[in-house]
């Protein structure tokens, strides 16, 4: 959330013929990122989360090189601030989406190993006649 105030303020200072472009684009990929993780944390499973995750990824690399571009472009330099805290997301979001995944593998070869308590219902005598 930190990184969509940065994002927006940072990009109030691009040319106003740029607000159906850059601009736009730049607060959209800002927005989608805590969106998507939001939107997967309340999803029904942890692979859908890991899925959100990866879209809000995704959304914060687009982000980076959209703000590269604006930089290229000579809207606005980006603050070391803002790099700081994009960074940072990254880090944060790539462990997120690792510590999940360990998780997950971890629960699925708990779950290769089980061995359910039912027996088999062919090796009794049928009740069903």
């Amino acid at each position: 959330m930190d990184l969509v105030t940065l994002v927006y303020a940072h990009s109030a200072q691009f040319p106003a013929d740029e607000k159906f472009g850059i601009t736009a684009q730049v607060r959209r990929a800002a927005v989608s990122v805590p969106s998507n993780i939001a939107e997967g944390a309340a999803r029904k499973s942890q692979a859908e989360l890991i899925r959100f995750c990866v879209i809000a990824r995704g959304s914060l690399s687009e982000l980076d090189t959209q703000l590269e571009i604006a930089h290229r472009l000579g809207f606005a330099g980006a603050t070391p601030d803002l790099l700081q805290l994009l960074n940072r997301t990254f880090a944060r979001l790539n462990a997120l989406i690792t510590s999940l995944e360990a998780v997950t593998r971890t629960v699925r070869d708990d779950a290769a190993g089980y061995e359910s308590p039912i027996t088999n219902h062919e090796s009794r005598p049928s009740h069903a006649r």
